[in-house]
């Protein structure tokens, strides 16, 4: 018989960028330690609020079926003596099983004779175990801080205020942290705080909709708000381009939403827009409004927990008037200060210990960053002035406050000091991407001293020996190993890796030794090549066999693992792959047979000279192609010698007597495997 449970924890306010995942891992593990007791549920309905997670198991097993149990003891020759007189070690076997001698069975198996005691368990009641798992459920979700409250022991991310356990209509009698079971919920705090009794487990989210005002469940109540600010955008003739995260944010704050709409003083719009749009969302969690040019109307939309008669009296508009005129003073202040006087200020500010100043990184990254426009072809002169002010604006008011907008602030004051265009664009742009996925720099001036910036930092932390290990990255190494990834790969950058990383060591003092760590920055840096691609769904075996040498030209890599990706949709990639292997396995025991030159006069089979001509035919053709970058091209065209390849090992023997043969023969296999190796190692690859 299978029946529905609810389990509610009824708690203050859960923290809201939390709320999903507390309530998708509690499902999880209540899931799991359910099917550990053969008690799975067909589904399990979450519900999360800001006071509450729920559970609804549906069609779960009231109780686990029955299970015969089976002990096996002492074996027959040792539990009876010759007269059939049981032993001390049966009787004592009995004892255990709280039976007499005569109740135990004997039994042949195919390992021997033994006493064995079978007894059937009836199965345990859900209502049983469902405390016990709940607690173990709840012991095991990630909670960064658990607090403590009254005078118990009980620790959880908030404190609990009632708990609901029900088996349909039944109550399931508990006590969990701190708080007894019942049948009765509680609705929203203002609009229906009085207890709500549930009669079935079903009626849980209707019930607490129609008499709680409260909208249990998290999509639906998503959903509401998305239709709520769509509408009211609407209505004020703007667009809403929907900040996800926020939006998430902002469900997870209200049990019972409702759209505000408020407007702010026209006149604030001369603040830059990116500030006010980070003040209504980071501080108020309020959605902006734009035109359709992408530009900020004076409008904002908040969503409520309380559906006010009168929604002016929520006071969105008042709170955020201050704000603003904060930032309008911030902005007065930095733009009288000037980014020159900002930029003197960055020497009075440690970037780290061992490296100085950011004032002290600001000069090494220019002076890299120039290097870096000589090999792109960047304007030197307008990539130096853009490298010295790109640090200037962490020195701002405006900055101060709003720490992500680094860079952005810095644009703005550099064209309101009416600096160069480009200079303006790179002071922002020089720091994307942030993070994952995240969009790359655009002009060359930007991509030199985004480089510059990332790569002084790697080999710099590396240098005084803090490299990130584990899930401790204080300097953002991976972040910025990744980002030197993509900037080189997206932005088609032929940039030697290891020649930039050596002109990012010589910037550092002599004292650090930084040319000592070049190798272990490009290996970390290669590791983030390879997990660049792992997220792609590209086999890790493939870039292997790209960078097993670590070639310097990541965007040249990028197009050799492109081409090998799609080669293996080849029909003779996988034999070609396996005759790879076969030769290099070969020419590791020969020491000298990469260094030979084919001598055609000395194949006596025919199988061999035909390789060698085929080879020879398309050499040229194939080196054009990938001199090209045309990388899978000139792999079709060597996939063109799988039938000469197969002929070769089928007819021919290489390891002969005759040196001058076998050697020949050699060389052969290694002009054949060092033609393949221009793309990659095929013998790394996995079959």
């Amino acid at each position: 018989m299978n029946s529905t449970c609810l389990v509610e924890l009824g708690t203050e306010e859960l923290p809201p960028k939390s709320l999903q995942i507390l309530s998708q891992a509690f499902a999880e593990n209540l899931r799991l330690g359910l099917l550990e007791y053969d008690l799975a549920a067909a589904s399990i309905k979450t519900y999360a609020t800001p006071r509450r997670l729920a559970l609804l198991l549906q069609d779960v097993p009231v109780q686990q079926a029955d299970q015969t149990v089976e002990k096996r003891g002492p074996a027959l020759d040792v539990a009876f003596d010759s007269e059939g007189k049981p032993s001390g070690a049966a009787l004592g076997f009995a004892r255990s099983c709280g039976v007499d001698i005569a109740q135990l069975e004997r039994r042949e198996t195919d390992k021997g004779s033994w006493l064995y005691f079978t007894r059937e368990q009836p199965g345990k009641r859900l209502a049983e175990l469902l405390p016990e798992l709940i607690s173990k459920a709840l012991q095991k979700l990630p909670i960064a801080r658990r607090m403590r409250w009254g005078d118990r022991d009980d620790e959880f991310v908030r404190p609990l205020k009632w708990l609901v356990l029900m088996l349909d209509s039944e109550l399931i009698e508990a006590e969990i942290l701190g708080q007894h079971s019942s049948t009765h919920t509680y609705g929203h705090r203002f609009h229906a705080p009085a207890a709500i009794e549930i009669a079935k487990a079903d009626d849980y989210a209707d019930l607490l909709r129609s008499q709680g005002m409260v909208i249990a469940d998290f999509a639906e109540r998503k959903t509401a708000i998305r239709d709520m600010i769509e509408k009211a955008a609407s209505q004020l003739g703007g667009q809403l381009p929907i900040d996800e995260n926020l939006l998430d944010e902002v469900t997870a704050l209200v049990e019972y939403p409702a759209a505000v709409c408020g407007s702010f003083d026209a006149s604030f719009l001369q603040i830059p827009q990116e500030v006010l749009v980070m003040t209504m969302q980071d501080n108020q969690k309020y959605f902006a409004i734009y035109d359709e040019a992408g530009k900020l109307l004076p409008h904002f939309i908040a969503i409520a927990n309380i559906d006010s008669l009168d929604p002016a009296v929520v006071g969105n508009e008042r709170v955020i008037r201050p704000r603003f005129a904060d930032a309008r003073f911030f902005l007065e202040q930095d733009n009288k200060q000037g980014l020159e006087r900002m930029r003197g200020r960055l020497a009075s500010v440690i970037f780290q210990k061992k490296l100085g100043s950011i004032g002290d990184k600001t000069l090494r990254l220019t002076r890299l960053a120039k290097y870096i426009a000589s090999q792109t072809g960047a304007d030197q002169d307008l990539v130096r002035r853009a490298a010295e002010l790109c640090k200037a604006d962490l020195m701002s008011d405006m900055v101060g406050e709003f720490p992500k907008l680094q860079g952005v602030m810095g644009r703005y004051y550099a064209q309101h000091e009416q600096e160069n265009g480009e200079v303006c664009i790179a002071l922002e742009q020089h720091y994307w991407p942030r993070y994952s996925g995240d969009k790359l720099p655009q002009s060359d001036i930007a991509q030199a001293i985004a480089l510059a910036d990332r790569l002084d930092s790697l080999v710099g932390i590396f240098a005084i020996g803090q490299k990130p290990t584990g899930d401790k990255d204080p300097f953002a190494l991976r972040r910025a190993a990744l980002g030197v990834v993509r900037i080189l790969i997206e932005s088609r950058l032929n940039l030697d890796l290891a020649d930039l990383c050596r002109s990012a060591a010589e910037g550092h003092a002599r004292e650090l030794e930084a040319a000592n760590v070049v190798d272990d920055v490009i290996e970390y840096i290669f590791d983030r090549l390879r997990a660049y691609y792992q997220e792609q769904g590209i086999g890790f075996d493939l870039v292997d066999a790209v960078t097993y040498n670590q070639p310097g030209l990541l965007y040249d890599c990028e197009l050799r693992v492109r081409a090998l990706h799609q080669f293996q949709g080849h029909e003779a990639a996988q034999s070609l792959a396996a005759a790879n292997k076969r030769i290099s396995n070969i020419l590791k025991k020969q020491a000298d047979s990469g260094t030979a030159v084919v001598d055609a006069g000395l194949f006596s089979e025919d199988a061999e000279r035909q390789l060698f001509q085929q080879l020879l035919e398309l050499q040229d053709t194939v080196a054009a192609l990938f001199s090209q970058g045309e990388y899978l091209q000139g792999l079709n065209r060597l996939a063109d010698l799988r039938p000469a390849v197969d002929c070769f090992f089928d007819d021919v023997m290489v390891m002969v007597d005759d040196d001058a043969v076998k050697n020949n023969r050699l060389a052969l296999l290694a002009q054949l495997l060092q033609s393949f190796r221009k793309v990659a190692d095929f013998s790394r690859i996995q079959s």
